[in-house]
């Protein structure tokens, strides 16, 4: 993938999972990335050494990105630095997972200012710095279309930000920039595990049995359709997202894990041949 050789991308929460597999996917190609992280050094520093060992090259930027003012100080040193970009991935996330009655005012604040505010006003940095076109690609869940136990917070910030990724394809089409998500389903990364470790959460095994692909999705399947709408071949989508779930959010119950055979109705019997009569 040689069209990655001269782009810049910043990842936001590109130290570990989803966005570390991108940083090291887009090197392998490489690319130049931004490696954003909010506060553990000894781990961005570790995925720039290997973003260098594959041939990339790259920076690591510390900057929360709940903060405006740090989303300003990640921008300035990527337009000091490189003067131009090419992608932004809005790949940090965070958030509470409380019932809808135990959430607090400051839950909601800063779910919506790291998923949705994060998102736009990185964006808002971004497009001036996307001189010649470019891509905007964000990171969803499956929390944004279904409702599950305490992910209430974090899936309506999903769902805002794939609003959001409708609203913008529409306003940087005319500067040839492309934005779209990725809605991820059960993937293993520290998020799912932090996640399942929550008291009273089903345990792990019988939920993926209802899964069609009947396991965990990887970060790598992740970042590999994320890299797919950075490139050249996606130049025809946007505003769009784009599912990654192994088919979980395709079935309904009565689930086909819950079934026994022979599982077909009862063959009906074929009608009795009607008798014609005739008078005389």
């Amino acid at each position: 993938m040689s069209e990655f050789a001269d782009t810049v991308t910043v990842i936001t929460g590109a130290s570990r999972g989803i966005g570390r597999s991108l940083a090291l996917s887009l090197a392998a190609a490489g690319g130049t990335v931004v490696i954003n992280y909010k506060r553990n050094t000894e781990a961005a520093q570790k995925t720039l050494a290997e973003v260098e060992a594959l041939g990339g090259k790259g920076i690591t930027v510390a900057a929360d990105v709940e903060e405006p003012d740090d989303i300003d100080r990640l921008f300035d040193v990527v337009e000091s630095t490189y003067g131009t970009i090419d992608h932004f991935v809005s790949n940090a996330a965070a958030s509470s997972f409380k019932p809808i009655m135990e959430l607090k005012a400051h839950n909601l604040d800063r779910s919506y200012a790291m998923n949705v505010r994060a998102l736009v006003l990185g964006a808002q940095r971004a497009v001036p710095l996307m001189r010649n076109g470019g891509r905007i690609v964000t990171l969803s869940s499956y929390g944004s279309i279904r409702a599950y136990p305490s992910y209430a917070n974090l899936g309506s910030a999903k769902a805002a930000i794939e609003a959001w990724v409708r609203y913008m394809a529409v306003e940087f089409a005319q500067y040839g920039i492309n934005v779209n998500a990725v809605n991820g389903g059960i993937i293993e990364s520290d998020s799912s595990a932090y996640f399942y470790d929550v008291p009273g959460m089903p345990a792990l095994d019988d939920v993926l049995r209802l899964v069609p692909k009947r396991r965990m999705g990887s970060v790598k399947e992740m970042s590999d359709v994320v890299l797919f709408l950075l490139s050249e071949a996606s130049g025809y989508i946007t505003g769009q997202s784009i599912v990654v779930d192994g088919g979980l959010s395709t079935i309904a119950p009565p689930f086909h894990a819950d079934t026994a055979p022979p599982l077909r109705l009862p063959e009906v019997p074929p009608a009795a041949p009607t008798r014609r009569t005739t008078d005389g």
